[in-house]
Formats: structure tokens, sequence, C-alpha cells
């Protein structure tokens, strides 16, 4: 239902830009809040980043200034631009969206895209 991808391996300090487009059922749903979440390994999932049907983004503080969110509504696609990548920003990638039917709050889980940064 959503598909992500854009990750991959990268030196500290290199850019990546994470994408995750909606398809199947859900694709011309509107979606209201988007966001990317990350989990390491032994680490409980994290909220990195997050953007509101009108564009109002929120940040994680470890990331803030580096990295930057965004949505293209026509298309249903939410992106992360990850610059100034840091090894402990290495992790699974997720992104999630919510949406409304029939007054029901639904949630989607993208696969989840690998980002490993070296030192």
């Amino acid at each position: 239902q959503l598909q992500a991808s854009g990750g991959g391996l990268v030196q500290s300090g290199g850019s990546l830009r994470l994408s995750c487009v909606a398809s199947g059922s859900i694709f011309s749903i509107t979606f209201n809040d988007m966001g990317w979440y990350r989990q390491a390994p032994e680490i409980e999932r994290e909220l990195v980043a997050a953007v509101s049907s009108t564009g109002s983004a929120n940040y994680a503080d470890s990331v803030k200034g580096r990295f930057t969110i965004s949505r293209d509504n026509a298309k249903n696609t939410v992106y992360l631009q990850m610059n100034n990548l840091k090894p402990e920003d290495t992790a699974v990638y997720y992104c999630h969206a919510l949406y409304t039917l029939r007054r029901v709050d639904f949630g989607s889980w993208g696969q989840g895209t690998q980002v490993t940064v070296s030192s």
C-alpha cells in the first residue's frame, strides 16, 4: 500500500532522499499526516519527521536542520531529504500515513528501507 524507496549506503556527511508512494486501494485517498519513522537494532521505533496535509512539518531534535520532509498531495507521495548524515542515523526507515474513511481513522505503514551511514 505504501512503497518506500531511496535507502542505501552512504558515507558520513553524505545525503540520501527517501520517497514513499501510495499504491493500490489507498492510492486515491487523501492522507492526513504523513511521516517517517526509523528503527535501529534493539531501539524502539521513533518518529523522525511528519508533515500535515497543509504542509506543516515537525522533526525529531536529532535531525533538525539536516532533514527535510515534504509531500506531493497530487501524487500521494512523501519525501525525506537527509543531508549531513551521521552514523547514528543508520536504521530502517518506515513511512506512515494517516487517513480517514467513513469517519474512522486508519494508519498505513510502508515496508521499510535500510539507511546505512558509514563513518
